[in-house]
């Protein structure tokens, strides 16, 4: 009978854990990730106090058994399908959102966040399924997901928006904003952890483009998070990572207005790879900030004629002047394919998310989706420097290694360019430290759906461990990876001291719970 009332009240109980973006019993926080507290006992919640948290609520919560329970925990890697959250909180308001945040508090329940249920480590399922993670309660703010853009150009986005749909509604309006390419990431995870993407030297980290942030914090307050009001939680905000501090419901980004964009792609043969990131390394740093690149080695099955070797990018400026910006490039290297397009702001971000011939509400993997999910493994680096020519022999060998992981479908490395934008802004005025560094590294390997992901996740962290003597041990909190050693100073750098203290002044009582 519980189930039926609830449905009659279109209640859904669902849990869940917290998201970290391009997307996947616990242990304890350690000592240098979460502040220092004296553990209060607290009263176990009753089948009756979920139910009462259901009751004051406007939105929707799912508990295991519920009809929507395994369609609503499904994040968009498979690899955790089998995660069992407490139950999902599907807030439609900052009150569902206060409410749920109290439940967590009075009861001791272990919290996490969703937002676009990207989270590389799966933190967002809300427990078990291969996350490490407690059984939690899912705040889940993908109901939250209106977009409207205003006279004065900002643009109000809620905190469970997919990028599809604010790059369309922005589009729409002529304005833009510089963010990631994956239509189904929610704006909350990217940009709460700074934000990269194909506009980034030009824009900035999307976190950058952030005037304030309506939060709803441990205690229950909503607050506006700006320059002006609550400064040092704003500061956290951008780039601090998600799920730590608050959770935001919705953002007031200022816009830009929408350009063309000059997609383009060039490739090589693998017998020029080492002169190919030589030459990377040294001309993207000085190229004119409306140039972004992402440089991407591959391997695996998809490759079966041996590894790929790639630069893509966007150009801003007129599309006659690309060849001369890219003549430092393909001068020492020319291209075995070199090729160009131009599009509205609008076709170029669909294009990217793969949904140029998709409408936008079809463009997500969920019921009525044409986008597909796939299993994968990632980890991250920091590229605060070129590296030698041993450092680039070190990186040859780990995609010749790729060979070795038998049922690898794509693995390897993307170096994406940082700087123009980004740097103009100081390492220390927002939580995202890394404002100089040459570039964000992903390493990656995609599998089939329901195989053991050991020998996949060996691959990406050991690429990572065969470059940490030359690019340290900086890493992006977006890319998390549950095995890094010390998270914070991994992540935040010397930021990560003030990081703590804002959480420490925001969560006092420890209410948030994700493992980093």
């Amino acid at each position: 009978m519980r189930n039926v009332e609830i449905s009659r009240r279109n209640v859904i109980i669902l849990a869940g854990a917290t998201l970290a973006l391009a997307g996947c019993a616990s242990p304890a926080p350690s000592p240098t990730s979460s502040p220092s507290l004296t553990p209060t006992a607290k009263p176990t919640a009753t089948p009756a106090d979920w139910q009462a948290l259901a009751g004051k609520i406007s939105g929707s919560l799912v508990m295991p058994g519920d009809a929507e329970y395994d369609s609503l925990k499904v994040l968009e890697n498979p690899r955790y399908d089998g995660v069992e959250p407490l139950g999902i909180l599907r807030a439609s308001s900052t009150g569902d959102v206060a409410a749920g945040l109290a439940f967590a508090s009075q009861f001791g329940v272990p919290l996490e966040v969703r937002s676009g249920g990207h989270s590389y480590p799966g933190y967002s399922g809300g427990g078990g399924g291969g996350s490490d993670v407690s059984p939690s309660l899912v705040i889940d703010v993908r109901p939250l997901d209106s977009v409207t853009v205003g006279a004065d150009g900002t643009a109000t986005v809620g905190a469970g928006a997919a990028l599809a749909s604010v790059y369309s509604t922005l589009a729409g309006s002529g304005r833009a904003i510089g963010a990631g390419s994956c239509a189904t990431v929610g704006v909350s995870g990217l940009t709460l952890g700074g934000g990269v993407g194909v506009l980034t030297r030009t824009f900035g980290l999307t976190c950058d483009q952030v005037q304030s942030m309506q939060v709803v914090t441990a205690d229950g307050t909503v607050r506006t998070a700006s320059s002006s009001s609550e400064p040092d939680l704003f500061w956290a905000l951008r780039g601090g990572g998600g799920g730590h501090i608050g959770v935001v419901t919705e953002f007031t980004f200022a816009t830009q207005a929408a350009p063309d964009v000059t997609m383009f792609f060039l490739s090589w043969p693998m017998s020029q790879a080492a002169q190919v990131i030589t030459t990377w390394q040294t001309w993207m740093p000085q190229t004119d900030p409306r140039l972004w690149t992402t440089l991407k080695i591959l391997a695996g099955g998809k490759h079966p004629n041996g590894p790929s070797l790639s630069m893509s990018g966007t150009w801003l400026g007129a599309p006659g002047e690309l060849a001369v910006q890219l003549a430092g490039m393909t001068g020492p290297n020319p291209p075995a394919q070199n090729s160009s397009s131009t599009h509205s702001y609008g076709d170029a971000m669909m294009s990217y998310a793969g949904c140029s011939t998709i409408p936008v509400d079809q463009c997500n993997t969920g019921p009525n989706g044409q986008l597909t999910r796939e299993s994968f493994s990632a980890t991250s680096h920091i590229a605060q420097q070129a590296l030698p020519a041993d450092g680039i022999q070190a990186l040859l060998s780990q995609i010749d290694a790729a060979a070795n992981v038998s049922g690898l479908r794509e693995g390897g490395i993307s170096i994406d360019a940082l700087g123009g934008a980004v740097a103009s802004v100081g390492a220390g005025d927002t939580a995202f430290p890394w404002r100089n560094a040459m570039a964000t590294v992903q390493y990656t390997a995609t599998f089939d759906d329901g195989a053991d992901p050991t020998a996949f996740d060996q691959y990406v962290r050991g690429f990572r461990a065969a470059m940490v003597s030359y690019w340290g041990d900086g890493a992006y909190v977006n890319y998390s990876d549950a095995s890094l050693d010390d998270p914070l100073k991994s992540y935040f750098g010397d930021n990560a001291s003030k990081l703590q203290k804002v959480r420490a002044q925001y969560d006092p009582d420890g209410v948030f719970t994700q493992p980093q």
